[in-house]
This record gives structure tokens, sequence and C-alpha cells, in this order.
């Protein structure tokens, strides 16, 4: 807390103020101080954020954190500039409030930048102030979350702005992988301020209140004549449905808080942690002991046709604890599903291929979209749950053009590189190069099943056909023959050859073939089992990903 609770006693109207000299006084100037600090920003500045749909810095901590646990650093600090008659304006907190408490008891680091003071642009002093609780999160291995609501490096005060703005993204970079970094977008971050919420790990907007940037529209229109409004350019919706740049679209501030508390709960302080876990009762017996009606579900879950889709968020329920499921980037490369649930009260990562959308095929979006999430559980302990259903990467000039090799790739790395443990589930199709790409065995998966429905295969049956019998094709046609019939019973032999998950088990690709239903007593023991997995990488100063 900044100040006291209980205010000074009001002076008798006729008394005189206390002597500054005397203890009375210096306490009556330090409470005036206190109020100062608190009431940074005029009162007609806090009533245009407020119009805007915008809460201020402090009401944004105070939403965030426990009651009463926000422990403020540098309340005091003032800007040291003398260009353009700052000098003459000199707020305590020079525009951001900072300080440490905890979140559902656990402690975090935050900063909240205060739109009400210089419109919340960067200085200094107000660098110097990140800088410092970044360094204190590092310290005591904490989260670090970032509130950013500003407009930008302050300009009267030149290059030591950039020069901080440089400061943070060092940090940041250190700390990545370390710390959890999280940031709320709750307003306008433009230029240099966009850089460090794409350094953290998580970012999330607001709808309709927050806008991310590089240039704004006018200097867009000035330099290319393209005529794009903030919400176009980098409104909320658009970096979480079309740059990938946002992780939740925030209905208000209320509920971007909310869903960042809620992430919280699945990560660990620091990477030398173990996330959070809930008190769970582990299941006794045999796999089959236990099953319920909604694990049986399950067993009706893939359609007997392989071209007819379903949600792979039911498979991801139907395994997880108590069918909760937060996931990540929801809006954004939607052919792949990420987020976090629990199994046993364990946290654990979720990657699934969705064959709603695309077929479930994996794309550039869906590529880095999946990589970045697994080294984000990598990188903090937290188990990997992989559901495959995938027939391949997209095809097209578009994206090979924009580089579908390179990027592809990156889910490779990041797959090939984890240590925590990796449980992969095949559901039905696993084609080609992306059977390698999704989990398996061959990247280092630790437990990999896969269901009755799997169909695992250079290549699906329609399209082994057409190649391998081509010829014959072409004779029953010329002849006069039911091609379409020949076809038919064609495709069945290859998938009764192939195409089933029985080939890959029978070398040990799969570890066990078994009923939908049986799925999360799998993936529960395979936790347990793998819960004290020790790998380690060859050494090395760290990797070269194909960026």
């Amino acid at each position: 807390m900044t100040a006291a609770t209980t205010p000074p006693p009001e002076p008798d109207e006729a008394a005189d103020e206390p002597d500054v000299h005397t203890s009375a006084g210096k306490l009556a100037d330090w409470y005036r101080r206190q109020d100062d600090v608190v009431h940074a920003g005029s009162e007609r500045a806090v009533e245009r954020q407020h119009a805007r749909g915008r809460k201020t810095a402090r009401e944004r901590i105070d939403l965030l954190l426990d009651e009463g646990s926000f422990l403020e650093f540098d309340a005091m600090a003032r800007h040291r500039s003398t260009n353009f008659g700052l000098e003459a304006n000199r707020p305590y907190g020079d525009g951001v409030v900072t300080g440490q408490g905890t979140v559902d008891g656990r402690p975090v680091c935050v900063f909240s930048q205060d739109a009400t003071v210089f419109g919340g642009a960067l200085g200094e002093v107000y660098g110097e102030k990140i800088v410092k609780v970044m360094d204190v999160a590092m310290k005591i291995g904490c989260p670090v979350i970032g509130i950013n609501d500003g407009g930008g490096a302050r300009i009267q005060e030149g290059v030591v702005a950039l020069g901080l703005y440089g400061e943070i993204f060092r940090r940041n970079s250190h700390a990545s992988g370390v710390v959890p970094q999280i940031s709320l977008v709750m307003g306008p971050a433009a230029g240099g301020a966009v850089y460090s919420p794409a350094l953290t790990d998580f970012t999330v907007m607001v709808d309709e209140t927050s806008f991310m940037f590089i240039t704004g529209p006018d200097v867009i229109k000035t330099v290319t004549g393209e005529d794009v409004e903030f919400e176009t350019l980098g409104g909320a919706r658009t970096h979480n449905t079309t740059s990938g740049n946002a992780h939740y679209l925030a209905s208000d501030e209320e509920d971007a808080i909310a869903y960042v508390q809620e992430l919280l709960g699945y990560l660990p302080s620091n990477n030398l942690a173990e996330p959070p876990r809930l008190p769970a009762e582990e299941e006794t017996g045999s796999v089959e002991d236990g099953i319920t009606d909604e694990d049986r579900a399950l067993d009706a879950l893939v359609p007997d046709s392989p071209n007819q889709p379903y949600d792979i968020r039911e498979a991801i329920r139907g395994v997880v604890d108590d069918d909760e499921f937060l996931e990540v980037q929801e809006l954004y490369a939607s052919n792949i599903v990420v987020g976090y649930g629990r199994v046993e009260g364990r946290a654990v990562g979720v990657v699934a291929n969705q064959p709603t959308q695309l077929a479930g095929c994996l794309d550039i979006g869906a590529s880095e979209k999946a990589a970045r999430f697994v080294r984000t559980c990598d990188a903090f302990n937290i188990p990997v749950l992989t559901f495959v259903d995938v027939p391949g990467f997209l095809p097209g000039t578009d994206q090979e053009y924009n580089g579908i090799i390179r990027r592809g790739a990156k889910l490779i790395y990041a797959y090939a590189e984890a240590t925590v443990p990796l449980i992969t589930v095949i559901c039905r199709k696993a084609y080609g190069g992306a059977y390698d790409v999704m989990g398996s065995k061959h990247l280092g998966a630790d437990l990999n099943i896969a269901w009755p429905t799997a169909q695992i295969a250079v290549t699906g049956a329609s399209g082994a056909v057409s190649i391998l019998y081509r010829k014959e094709l072409k004779k029953v046609e010329d002849e006069g023959g039911d091609v379409e019939a020949r076809r038919a019973e064609l495709q069945q032999e290859y998938e009764d050859t192939l195409a089933n998950p029985y080939v890959a088990a029978e070398r040990g690709y799969v570890d066990a073939v078994v009923p939908p239903s049986y799925t999360r007593g799998y993936v529960a023991r395979a936790l347990r089992s793998f819960g004290n997995k020790r790998e380690t990488l060859p050494p090395k100063k760290h990797g070269n990903i194909p960026l």
C-alpha cells in the first residue's frame, strides 16, 4: 500500500498549518504527498479514461491482485527532465504503478501504465521503474504481469526513453523461459511499445478498447496511401484472429483479468518450480476400473466416414478433469487447438488437430501456434498431451511461397527439444510427414497410444490407391468394368494392410491400442510414471530454431 488507511485528523480551520519542521508537520506533509501519489492524474483525465471504457492503473491492479496484498515500489519517483518545460510538471509515479502482490496467494510482480499521466508515455524514470520490478521478479522467481496502456516513447525525453525501451526488451528476453511473463493490453500500445508484449509468453487484449501497431493509420496513409481504421489495423479482434499476436480476446477488462488469473493457476512461479497441483483422488486398479458414462461417450466420437468431421474439444474434455479446458489463441489458426487442463490435478498442456477446420491439416499458422505453445510448456515443466487427427500439411502455392517448409519445421523442433513428459493419442488420421510432426515416438514422445480408429500411413487410402493401382483402374475402365467398386475394394485392402494402428504397434511406434474410453486412465498413469522424467539435451549455447 502507498498510504496509511487512517488519514490524519482534520485540523481546526482556525488553527495554523503545522510547522513542517515539527514531527506533526512532517507527518501531515507525508499524508499530502501520499494523496498526490494516488491522484497523480487529473480528475478530467480519469473521467476521460472511464468514458473510453477503461479503468485506471490502480483500479486494474486492485482487480488483479488479492485484496490488501499490493506492495508498491517507487511511488515517489518523478522524472528529472527539464526539456520543453517538463520541469513544471513532475507528478509522482511518473505515469506507471509498479510493485509486488499475490494472485490466489502466489507472488507476482506487476506494472500498470497510467494513461492519465503524460498519456502513459514512457520516459526515463518510468522505464527505470519497470526495469526494477522485472529485476525483482527474476530475483524472487515469480511471474511478471505488465498492464499496457501508453502512448509510446515520451518525445520530450528523447533518446533516454528509447534507451529504457531497450532495457525492458533485454529483460523480457532474459526472463523468457525463467519466469512467466503475461501482457495485458488495456489501451493503445504503439511503436516500440508493442515489442515488450510481443516478447512475453501471453498477450491478452480487450475488444474495442485496446490496440497494437507499429505505425498508426495516419502514417500508413501518408506512406502507402492505405486508408485503415484503428480497429482494423491493430484492434484486439485483428490480433486474435489474423496476426496471431494475441492469445485471448476479452469482452471487457474484468474478463481479461479473470483470464489471466485462471491462466496463472496452470503455470509454475518459475522454471525451477513445478506447476500448481490441485488435490485429486488417484485412480487405482486396472485402466478398465472406474470407467464412467462420460468415458464411454468417447467410443462413439469418431465417425465411420474418415471424411466426416468431429470436434476434437470433446476428446480433450473427455480426458481432462471436470471438463475444464482453458484454451489459448482460440480464434487464431483454429485448425489446431491448444490450451491447459488437468489430469488427476496435474496441469497439462494440450495440443490437438481440429477436424472441423481445414480437416485438421497443418498450415503455417497452426504450426507456429502449436510450436510456441509446446516450447512454453517445456520451459515451465508442464507435460504435453497431444491428440492427433491430421491428414497432412495444407497444400497450395500460398503456403509454399510463405515458407511452410521452414515454419512447419518449428513444430518438429519444438517437440524434438522438449524434455517434459510427452503423451500422444492418435485418434484417427496420422498421414505422411504430419504423423512425424505431431508428437510421434520418433521425435521423443514418452507414451503413444492409438485408438482402433487410427489410420497411420504415408497417405490416405484414396490417394494411395490412385497411385498404386492407377494402371489397374485404367484397365478396368477400358474394359467397361465398375471402376468405383474396384476402387472401394482396393481402398479397403489398403486400410486393412497399412492404414491401421496395428502395424505401428508391432514396431513399438505405438505403445498401446486402446478403446477411446480407456484414454483417461492411460494418460493418468503415464503422467504418474513420467512425472519424474529427467532428460538432458547435448550441451550447447542454444539451438538454431528455423525462425
